[in-house]
């Protein structure tokens, strides 16, 4: 059966069971005990089943095991797939397919959400912790009392530019708002709604409207632009039914209505300001401040009305973005390339204009006050003075330099220089540099280089006092009170910020080796240290190397350094051997793939084929891509796990980072810094008491600009219960900007064996099995980067998808599945009540680590909570959003949000909890590093794993001729080249 029409009987079979009130659940807190399946070790432990019965099969039919929350299948329905049967063993051998792994299944639409679908409700409010009072950047909003009308509007002649349509329906309200328009102040969305409080007097009408041209300052005549505009009734927006939601008394948000209401306030700050998605920006809002390369920030503010406990609340946060600055290009170009162009342009210098200011509108300034505006779409490969162009019909042909000084008296001062191309490729014009100037107020949408990166880095850290200062002051500059389009709409919004019930969580005893001074810790604020300590579990470094590639450090320096980190390895517990196994190399970047290479073959030589155990590389501080190349060479061509370090932390060689270094690479060496105490004596709820795998996952997109380059997945899982902390990755690319993962399970006809199945939840169960000998009774599945709009997508394609890979392990095989939604991408700030109270703030100002909010401005009904988990460095602390989407395992608020915010403490590279769940962190760091094995050019791509495939064999490739996916857009993707079996077994991604 077709992917779309699987799900599509998912939504239509869904069993919704009533939902209890909070107290009325805590009967139910309990699992249901699982069912231990016997005789079926055979399926688990090893081959992807083949069979042609199980092509187009579903899971089977579920057991409730949760609060009935989600798609279940109906063994009612006529239409249900037939239950799964078991089968004898499959023989235990490896097929030429297997070993090479299986093409992705063709990828099929989703369907949007299913009204039919719940996410869980709360599970009461949580009691664990110390309970404190912080504010939060919401404000409360009254709900209106009007009558919402919405009205379709089509302008003919149809423009794509918002400006435009908005300046149309503002003349038409200017006009016709005290006759025809019956004294309504409407608002508009840029497109094709408008919306009123009340009826307007009319079903449709038709309106004639004339815009002038922009002033170009030429004192010549304006032309006029004829429009037709008609406003026709479309619908009612149901006011009523928000109440409802936000009584608890409705399960579904009227997304309907929050939007009118979010439009009504967006209204007054489009008008006044630049808006750029939810934000606001404008140079008047605060200091311009310099960016480089011709960039410079705007100052500005995020809003947007969400629906809350508490009723309606507007989240209002501070906000900073690039903008190119209004300079004449050739200043612009000056900065952009950092030289002096006088002498002319390299071949690379004009692709980086060309590419940077593509789109980029601009004026002239040699025409006197007459300021004509352009946009650019490119950069001609001849000079000003070799260009000509037809100047009549007869094609007589004049140079770009004559015409400018027979038409405007002006000579061409810089000749040698390409001119701007502006207009469509079919009648283009040419304008040289000189003569233009970038027009104020053009967001710089493209990839920021790391120095800009850095300046608005520091022009958006703002200490918590100063960032709240300047929230209540952007609510009052912006006076909601006497906006006349809330005002005509009857919203109403408080000047102060929402006061919020919280609870402090205790830090979690860590475990660390007995031999240590220390045989446990407690952490104080978030953070702790290693002295007296030993890690848990120590790794072994029998033979390992360094290769020196920064000219600026000498053999000695460098040979320094690394007795010093193998004495800080030995010291903290690893079996490190503190002499290389050859001395330090130096070598030149450029060199570095053929001293790799030819560095392994000789330990391979040296220890009878046992190889390098690490590799330690001292990189320069500006490197280029010789990070990346190293790593794809390490991982994916030589198996040597390797450690980089840049040689300003070389030459300082502090204590504090080699002790960081060190816990990088025992988890790289397949060592475990340190446990949970809890996890060791059995304590975590829902987590030690059955065998457990936590997973994590995340998507990372390419950058703005990079239009054909895959999205990377990864999937990373929990290889030890009940310590819960070593995970192991796996990475594939998959279609650009596609957020739901492809490859968590897939089907593939094998020639010898028929019908097999695969996939990254698969091969991490079965990895599972082999590290433990025990196989998942439970699932946590913590999912990063997904936008609330993508929530039902996400989950009935992946829950689905985890299904599947449970029964294709074994019939009737369904572990319970919590999945829960990690978001750090929002705008929610929690501020100490008092700033100046130590015992509620940290040493940075921020709220102290483990402060837990799931009231007030969580979800009306929904379980989610904040939770900030770390201790603020600089800046205001972020607090991570957690929704649980799914939940089988009965979860209680305590349970989740206390193993959430324990699991902090377990990140591997540094002695510090985290601000989100690490197996969501080490999915993020495992899809970054994944781009690294990406082949310069983006290309036809299909989506393949690269890490552990079935009974741990690689699921890449290097031939993509064989294994391409040919995906809905039409175009394939190339696969990853498969991990080393020496590295996918460790934390490499560290």
């Amino acid at each position: 059966m077709h992917l779309r029409q699987k799900l599509i009987l998912m939504q239509l079979t869904i069993i919704i069971q009533p939902q209890l009130p909070a107290a009325s659940q805590q009967q139910r807190r309990q699992p249901a005990p699982v069912q231990q399946q016997q005789g079926r070790q055979g399926h688990y432990e090893g081959e992807a089943q083949a069979s042609s019965r199980e092509k187009g099969r579903g899971p089977g039919p579920r057991r409730g095991h949760g609060r009935g929350q989600g798609p279940q299948y109906n063994p009612a329905s006529s239409s249900q797939p037939p239950p799964i049967q078991p089968m004898p063993p499959p023989p235990v051998h490896i097929s030429p397919a297997e070993e090479t792994g299986p093409p992705s299944p063709q990828f099929g639409e989703v369907p949007v959400s299913s009204k039919a679908l719940r996410f869980p409700l709360r599970p009461g409010k949580g009691r664990l912790g110390q309970k404190c009072m912080v504010k939060a950047n919401h404000f409360f909003a009254d709900l209106p009392d009007k009558d919402l009308h919405q009205y379709d509007v089509a302008i003919t002649p149809e423009v794509t530019s918002r400006g435009v349509n908005r300046a149309v329906m503002e003349q038409l309200v200017k006009l016709y708002r005290e006759t025809a328009l019956a004294h309504r102040l409407p608002v508009y969305d840029g497109r094709k709604s408008l919306y009123t409080a009340g009826p307007l007097p009319f079903p449709s009408k038709e309106f004639q409207i004339s815009l002038l041209e922009e002033d170009d300052g030429s004192n010549t005549q304006r032309k006029e632009q004829n429009f037709k505009v008609v406003i026709k009734f479309a619908a009612r927006a149901d006011l009523h039914h928000l109440g409802q939601f936000l009584a608890g008394r409705q399960a579904d948000a009227p997304q309907e209505a929050l939007q009118v209401l979010d439009i009504v306030l967006r209204e007054l700050p489009t008008h006044r300001y630049s808006p750029v998605g939810r934000s606001f920006y404008s140079p008047n809002l605060g200091t311009r401040q310099s960016l480089g390369d011709g960039l410079e920030s705007w100052r500005g503010f995020y809003q947007s009305i969400r629906p809350t406990q508490m009723g309606l609340s507007l989240n209002i946060d501070m906000s900073s973005t690039a903008f190119i600055e209004p300079k004449t290009v050739m200043e612009f170009i000056r900065d952009l390339l950092n030289k002096d162009i006088s002498r002319g342009l390299t071949d690379a210098d004009r692709i980086k204009i060309k590419k940077t200011l593509h789109g980029v509108k601009v004026e002239v300034t040699h025409r006197g006050s007459m300021r004509r505006k352009y946009r650019v779409s490119g950069l001609t490969k001849l000079a000003t003075n070799e260009l000509v162009f037809p100047v009549d019909e007869r094609g007589t042909m004049k140079s770009v330099t004559e015409y400018f000084k027979e038409t405007y008296g002006y000579v061409i001062r810089h000749p040698f220089l390409p001119c701007l191309q502006v207009g469509n490729q079919q009648r283009p014009n040419y304008l040289p540099m000189e003569v233009c100037k970038i027009v104020e107020g053009q967001r710089y949408s493209k990839r920021l280089n790391e120095k800009q990166i850095t300046a608005l880095l520091k022009v958006t850290c703002q200490r918590p006092y100063e960032r709240e200062k300047d929230i209540l002051q952007t609510v009052n500059h912006n006076a909601y009170h006497q906006d006349p389009y809330a005002q005509e709409f009857g919203i109403r919004i408080s000047a102060h910020l929402a006061q919020v019930e919280a609870r402090i969580l205790p830090a979690p005893r860590l475990k660390y080796h007995d031999t240590g001074r220390e045989k446990e810790c407690l952490p104080q604020v978030g953070q702790w240290n290693m002295m007296n300590k030993k890690m848990v579990n120590g790794g072994v470094v029998s033979h390992w190397a360094c290769l020196n590639f920064s000219r600026s450090v000498q053999e000695n320096v460098a040979a320094a350094f690394c007795s010093e980190l193998a004495r800080m390895c030995h010291t903290s517990g690893m079996d490190f051997h503190l002499e290389p196994i050859v001395p330090v190399r130096s070598v030149r970047p450029e060199h570095s793939e053929r001293a790799l290479t030819h560095l392994c073959e000789e330990i391979k030589k040296r220890t009878k084929d046992k190889g390098l155990d690490l590799l330690v590389a001292i990189l320069p501080d500006s490197n280029g891509s010789l990070y990346g190349d190293l790593k794809k060479q390490c991982e994916t061509v030589l198996g040597v796990v390797s450690q980089c370090c840049l040689t300003k932390h070389v030459y300082k060689m502090s204590k504090q980072y080699l002790a960081n270094v060190a816990l990088k690479i025992n988890v790289k060496v397949g060592g475990r810094n340190t446990v949970l105490v809890d996890a060791l004596s059995r304590r975590i709820p829902l987590v030690s008491d059955i065998p457990t795998i936590i997973f994590g996952a995340d998507v990372t997109h390419p950058h703005p600009g990079e239009d054909s380059s895959p999205s990377i997945a990864a999937v990373v899982a929990s290889q030890d219960w009940p310590e819960v902390t070593k995970y192991a990755g796996l990475v594939c690319a998959q279609t650009h900007r596609q957020e739901l993962i492809q490859d968590l399970y897939k089907t593939w006809v094998d020639p010898q064996r028929g019908h097999c199945t695969g996939g990254m939840i698969k091969e991490l169960l079965i990895s599972f099995r082999r590290a433990t000998h025990q196989k998942p009774q439970r699932i946590i599945f913590y999912r990063d980067g997904v936008s609330e709009g993508q929530f039902y997508q996400v989950l009935l394609y992946e829950l689905d998808a985890i299904r599947k890979a449970c029964a294709s392990l074994e019939p009737d095989y369904q572990p319970p599945v919590t999945f829960v939604v990690v978001q750090k991408r929002h705008h929610t700030r929690l501020f100490a009540s008092n700033h100046n109270d130590n015992r509620t703030v940290d040493r940075s100002g921020n709220i102290l680590p483990g402060t837990v909010v799931d009231s007030k401005i969580c979800h009306p009904t929904e379980f989610d909570f904040y939770l900030c988990s770390h201790a603020g460095i600089q800046g205001t602390s972020r607090p991570a959003h957690y929704h649980v989407l799914w939940d089988e395992n009965n979860f209680s608020a305590d349970s989740l949000q206390s193993l959430t915010n324990n699991l902090c403490y377990t990140y591997a590279r540094c002695t510090r909890s985290v601000s989100i769940v690490p197996p969501a962190y080490y999915a993020h760091l495992a899809a970054f590093r994944a781009r690294f094995y990406m082949e310069s050019e983006s290309s036809d791509s299909g989506s393949l794993t690269s890490g552990m495939g079935p009974a741990g064999r690689s699921m890449g490739t290097t031939s993509s001729s064989t294994r391409t996916n040919r995906v809905s857009a039409g175009r394939s993707v190339r696969p990853l080249p498969p991990l080393k079996e020496n590295v996918k077994k460790v934390m490499f991604y560290c």
